[in-house]
C-alpha cells in the first residue's frame, strides 16, 4: 500500500477512533506540502472540526498524534491552520528510490483490457498539411502513446477526406493550368503540387465571379454561375459515376498527395495502425437512417428529406438525409462510427478534431445515443483550440497557410543557428550536429504545441519555443543530456542506494518528483491531456538541475553517497526520457 493510500486508510481510523464518525476516502485530501513548511505530505483537516467541535488546530494535532503512533514512517508532524504537515523518515523515500530503480518500465500501469481508438490527423487531399494539422497530429500521436503507457490497448486511427468538391477543385485546376506538371517533372513534394492548383481554383473562381458582377450579376449568383465551379461540381458526378478518365485523374494525384504526407509524418514522427477513406465511406450510414425512421428516432418531411428533433436536448432539427436520397456529412459519419465499432468493438473512441467542429460532433453523439447504440456512451470529442502565429490566423484557401513542411525545416535551422552560437558542438561530428539539430527543432515544435491544455487556443511563437531555459522542449532536452554526462563520466559504477544518515533536500525533492510519475499518466491519460505530462517533465528537470547545482556527484570521497546519487540521477534521466518518448520528442545523449 502506498503511503498516500496509508495515510487516507488511517485517518478514517482516526475519525471513527476519536470522533465516533464515518468518512469515506473521497473526503480526505492528501496533497505535497508547501515549501515554506516543514514536511513532504499534508492532510487537509477542515472537514473534520464538524466531528471534533474543536478548533482546526486542536483537530490537526490530534489525528498528527494518531497518525504519528499508527504509521513508523512518520517522524513529526506540524499544524497550520486546518494543514497536517507529515515529516516522512528518509529511509521510506531511499526505499522508494529502490523500488523505482528496480522497475525496468517505471510508469507503465498495468494492462486494463479496454480498448481505445484514437482517429486524428484526416487530412483533406487537396493541400498540404498546416500548423493546424501539426496540433492535431502530435496531440493525437501523443495521446494515443499515454493511454499505451497507462494499461490500454489503443488503435491509432487516420480518416483521410479524400473525397468531395475540394478535391475537384485541384483536379479541374491542373487539368486547365498544369501542362502536365508532376512531382518528378517539378521537384516539389506531392501535396504542396495539388496544393499549388488548389491555391490556383480559387484565384480563377474569384476573377470568374468579379467578371460576372461587373456584368451585372449579385455576389450570390456568381458564386453559383461561375462556369469553373459548376465544372468542379459536373467532376464530382463524374467520380461519383466512376468516370475512368476522371477516377484516374483522382487516383494519380491523391497518390501523389500520400507520398507527400509520408514525408511529412516521419518528420513529425506520427503513426497510424489504420487508415479509413472517404472515399470507401461516404455512402455508408443510409441504412442508419432507415434503422432510425423504423425506431422513430428519426422523422421524414413533405419533401422526402429525413431529420432528428434534438430541441429537448438544447440543440435544434439536423437533417441526416436529404430529400433526393442522398448524404449529408453527418450521414456518412453515424455509417463510418458504426464500421469502426464492428472493425475493432472499441469501449472508446476518441476523435481528436478542433472546436470549430464541436456542435457536429454533440449530435453525432447524441443521435448514435437515441439509435440505442451501446458504444455510443464511449464516444469523447478530444476539441483542440486553433494555433496561430503573433501574424495571425491562418487562412488556406488564400496560399497564405503555414506549411507544416517548412515550418520543421525552419524550426530545424534555427535550433541549429543557436546551438551553434552557443558553440558547444565542436567536437561533434557532422551527423552527430544533424542529428542534435533535428532534435531539438523538432523537440521545441513539439513541446510546445503539447505543454498547452489542448483546449486552449494556442499562440506558437517559434523563438520561444526554441530557448533553453524555462518551460521549453530543450531545457528539459538539456537536463537529460546533463544526466547522461554524469553517469558517461562515472564509467562502470555500481549504483545503489546504500545511503547513511539524512537525505539533502535536493535528493528527496527528486525521489518525491520521481514517485508522482505514474499517477501523472495516469492523470493525463484520464484527462486526455499531454500538457500534464509536459508540465510535470519540465518540474522534474527543474529539481534535477537543483540538485545537480547545489549538490557534488563526481568529486564525492564518500563512494556509497557517489553511487546512490548516480542512481538518483540515473532515475531522474530514465523518467525524462520516457516521458519524452510519450510526447513523441526525441531526447539527445549529449547537447
Amino acid at each position: 500500500m502506498n503511503i498516500n493510500t496509508q495515510i487516507v486508510h488511517c485517518t478514517i481510523e482516526a475519525v471513527r477512533h476519536m470522533y465516533g464518525q464515518e468518512t469515506d476516502a473521497a473526503a480526505i485530501t492528501v496533497q505535497d506540502t508547501r515549501k515554506e513548511f516543514e514536511g513532504q505530505l499534508t492532510v487537509v483537516t477542515f472537514p473534520f472540526t464538524k466531528f471534533s467541535r474543536q478548533s482546526p488546530e486542536q483537530t490537526g494535532a490530534a489525528i498528527g498524534d494518531y497518525l504519528k503512533e499508527k504509521i513508523s514512517v512518520i517522524e513529526a508532524y506540524n499544524v497550520v491552520k486546518g494543514f497536517l504537515n507529515l515529516v516522512i523518515a528518509d529511509s521510506f523515500w531511499i526505499s522508494e528510490l529502490n523500488a523505482i530503480s528496480s522497475q525496468p518500465f517505471f510508469g507503465n500501469l498495468p494492462a486494463k483490457n479496454e480498448k481505445v481508438m484514437v482517429e486524428y490527423s484526416s487530412p483533406n487531399t487537396n493541400k498540404p498539411l498546416h500548423l493546424g494539422h501539426v496540433r492535431n497530429n502530435l496531440l493525437g500521436y501523443s495521446v494515443a502513446e499515454i493511454l499505451k503507457a497507462a494499461g490500454y490497448e489503443v488503435i491509432k486511427v487516420n480518416l483521410v477526406n479524400d473525397r468531395g468538391i475540394h478535391i475537384c477543385k485541384s483536379m479541374l485546376a491542373w487539368q486547365r493550368f498544369g501542362n502536365g506538371e508532376t512531382p518528378q517533372s517539378t521537384g516539389m513534394k506531392g501535396d504542396h503540387l495539388v496544393g499549388k492548383y488548389y491555391v490556383a481554383f480559387d484565384q480563377a473562381y474569384k476573377q470568374q465571379i468579379s467578371d460576372l458582377m461587373a456584368e451585372g450579376q449579385t455576389e450570390d449568383e456568381a458564386k453559383k454561375n461561375a462556369p469553373i465551379i459548376r465544372e468542379a461540381q459536373q467532376m464530382l458526378l463524374k467520380w461519383e459515376q466512376k468516370d475512368p478518365e476522371v477516377y484516374n485523374l483522382w487516383k494519380m494525384m491523391n497518390g501523389w498527395v500520400y507520398k507527400g504526407f509520408d514525408v511529412t509524418y516521419k518528420s513529425l514522427g506520427v503513426d497510424f495502425d489504420r487508415f479509413y477513406y472517404e472515399s470507401d465511406t461516404y455512402m455508408l450510414g443510409k441504412d442508419i437512417i432507415e434503422e432510425g425512421l423504423a425506431k422513430g428516432v428519426f422523422f421524414r418531411k413533405e419533401d422526402n428529406s429525413v431529420w432528428i428533433d434534438l430541441t429537448e436536448d438544447g440543440l435544434d432539427q439536423k437533417l441526416v438525409l436529404r430529400g433526393d436520397g442522398t448524404s449529408v456529412y453527418i450521414t456518412q459519419d453515424l455509417g463510418t462510427a458504426q464500421m469502426k465499432y464492428q472493425d475493432y468493438h472499441m469501449q472508446r473512441s476518441i476523435y481528436v478534431v478542433g472546436n470549430e467542429q464541436d456542435y457536429h460532433f454533440k449530435v453525432l453523439f447524441l443521435i448514435l445515443d437515441k439509435l440505442g447504440k451501446s458504444w455510443a456512451k464511449g464516444l469523447y470529442h478530444l476539441s483542440y483550440g486553433m494555433v496561430d502565429l503573433p501574424s495571425g490566423k491562418m487562412k488556406s484557401r488564400e496560399g497564405t497557410v503555414v506549411d507544416a513542411d517548412e515550418l520543421i525545416a525552419e524550426m530545424i535551422a534555427s535550433a541549429q543557428t543557436q546551438t551553434e552560437e552557443l558553440g558547444k558542438v565542436s567536437e561533434f561530428t557532422s551527423e552527430e550536429k544533424t542529428s542534435l539539430y533535428r532534435q531539438v527543432g523538432m523537440g521545441a515544435l513539439k513541446y510546445f504545441l503539447l505543454k498547452v491544455d489542448p483546449k486552449k487556443r494556442l499562440l506558437f511563437d517559434p523563438n520561444e519555443s526554441i530557448d533553453l531555459q524555462g518551460n521549453t522542449g530543450p531545457f528539459i532536452q538539456y537536463s537529460y543530456a546533463r544526466c547522461r554526462s554524469v553517469l558517461r563520466k562515472a564509467g562502470e559504477k555500481t549504483l545503489n542506494n546504500i545511503v547513511t544518515g539524512a537525505l539533502s533536500d535536493q535528493e528527496r525533492d527528486c525521489i518525491i518528483m520521481l514517485r508522482k510519475y505514474p499517477a501523472v499518466i495516469e492523470e493525463a491519460a484520464a484527462a486526455y491531456s499531454p500538457a500534464l505530462l509536459a508540465n510535470y517533465l519540465y518540474d522534474l528537470s527543474k529539481v534535477f538541475n537543483k540538485f545537480y547545482h547545489d549538490e557534488p556527484i563526481l568529486k564525492l570521497e564518500d563512494e556509497n553517497l557517489m553511487n546512490f546519487r548516480l542512481m538518483l540521477c540515473e532515475q531522474c534521466g530514465n523518467a525524462i526520457n520516457q516521458g519524452m518518448k510519450l510526447l513523441g520528442i526525441e531526447v539527445p545523449e549529449k547537447m
